[in-house]
């Protein structure tokens, strides 16, 4: 079986899926791999509830007939379809990477530019070598648009996204110390993140630029096509304000404000803002879709519990993000107490990067510091780090928090939004 054969079939498949469990009437399975089990077993039953075609790697469970193929690889071919998918669209690509707000930042480009767009979107945080495919391969002759996540933890990864993806348009959100065991350092960040400039300056794409960020404004320095932002005499300028902790931009005397908090989250409101204009949206339509967006994951949201308010934060943590998060946070009027979990991947860099940023929540003299995680407790000699959010969640049963404000940032890993029910 190859790409050209399967494709027409692909074409009358109602959606593509890895998770057996999601099989609807006339879908495509990859039937994945792994160390304890192969989905390939679950073959015939992928037929029997409806799928239109599973694509196995043991040449065994291949049955023709029943439209069952094997290929050596289902990633791999999972990838190819893709590419061969992405080459017979037409529509704009938008694709965006960066240390942190890659998210946010993507679910607001899609906010604003289906004010007028019909746009497809990476789901949630399917960015990488599997989500990137799946979200191609999602596009529907229906949609006029498409904005690709691309996530990466070490060199080389973006380049091969943009293999599959190949964007019209990219934007890089920052440089920061995310990944830092993956990528070698913040140097290698810096050269990780700006794949993404390679591909688009090697295929004339346009850029898009913060100017304000001088590692952007450097890497793309005397390029063009590019769409540029944050200075008086770039293409789009805006005012940043804030009301109630919540971050807005103002442009030509209109404002919006948005549900976010962090003035961290103005750059991200900009690019979307941008490409809204870009693209030719009012921003009076820009101004609906920026003040309709609720973040509702885990990103940046401020959630009111009886008389207090939370701020969670607690899907990514690197220390970029960390030390924002932090000087954000002590802007909130009233007492304040911060849970902050360990930040995750720093390799050699953890153990200098978690007392920064110890020393940083001390000297901002939160009312009560928190810690979560063995790499925070192992500089936090308080008798407030704990080990995991289990050993958090039992001292606080006996001991409830009283501030009015409540931080809580820290990596996925460890999952500080399970102590959110005993606050």
């Amino acid at each position: 079986m190859n790409i050209e054969q399967f494709y027409p079939l692909f074409l009358q498949a109602g959606k593509v899926t890895i998770d057996s469990r999601k099989i609807t009437e006339n879908d495509i399975f990859f039937a994945f791999s792994g160390e304890n089990f192969n989905a390939a077993t679950l073959a015939e039953k992928a037929v029997d509830d409806g799928a239109l075609a599973v694509i196995v790697e043991l040449p065994e469970f291949e049955n023709k007939g029943k439209n069952i193929f094997y290929v050596p690889s289902t990633l791999e071919f999972l990838q190819e379809l893709a590419k061969y998918h992405r080459s017979k669209l037409t529509i704009p690509f938008i694709g965006l990477t960066g240390s942190n707000g890659k998210t946010t930042t993507k679910e607001l480009i899609h906010a604003v530019l289906s004010e007028k767009l019909n746009v497809q979107y990476t789901f949630g945080n399917l960015n990488n070598h599997i989500g990137v495919p799946l979200t191609i391969l999602s596009i529907k002759p229906e949609h006029e648009m498409a904005v690709i996540e691309m996530g990466a933890n070490h060199q080389k990864e973006i380049e091969f996204l943009c293999t599959i993806s190949q964007p019209d348009f990219g934007y890089i959100t920052n440089f920061g110390k995310a990944h830092l065991e993956g990528f070698g350092g913040f140097e290698g960040v810096i050269k990780g993140k700006s794949e993404l400039y390679d591909y688009l300056k090697s295929n004339s794409k346009t850029i898009i630029v913060n100017e304000n960020d001088p590692i952007q404004a450097e890497k793309t320095q005397d390029y063009s096509p590019k769409i540029t932002f944050g200075k008086t005499d770039s293409d789009y300028h805006f005012e940043s304000f804030s009301k109630e902790h919540f971050v807005g931009l103002e442009y030509n005397g209109m404002k919006a404000v948005s549900r976010l908090t962090g003035d961290y989250n103005f750059t991200n409101l900009c690019v979307a803002a941008s490409l809204g204009l870009h693209f030719g949206i009012g921003f009076e339509k820009i101004k609906h879709a920026v003040e309709q967006y609720t973040p509702t994951n885990m990103r940046s949201q401020v959630v009111k519990k009886e008389n207090r308010t939370l701020v969670l934060d607690t899907y990514n943590a690197n220390p970029s993000s960390m030390t924002a998060s932090l000087n954000n946070f002590v802007t909130f009027e009233g007492t304040k107490t911060i849970i902050i979990g360990d930040m995750l991947e720093l390799g050699a860099e953890s153990e200098k990067e978690h007392k920064n940023i110890l020393k940083l929540a001390q000297e901002l003299n939160f009312d009560q510091i928190i810690t979560v995680g063995k790499h925070f407790k192992a500089t936090n000699l308080s008798n407030l780090s704990f080990e995991d959010t289990t050993s958090l969640i039992e001292y606080l049963k006996q001991n409830p928090i009283h501030s009015e404000n409540i931080l809580l940032k820290g990596s996925r890993g460890i999952a500080l939004e399970k102590v959110i029910d005993f606050i």
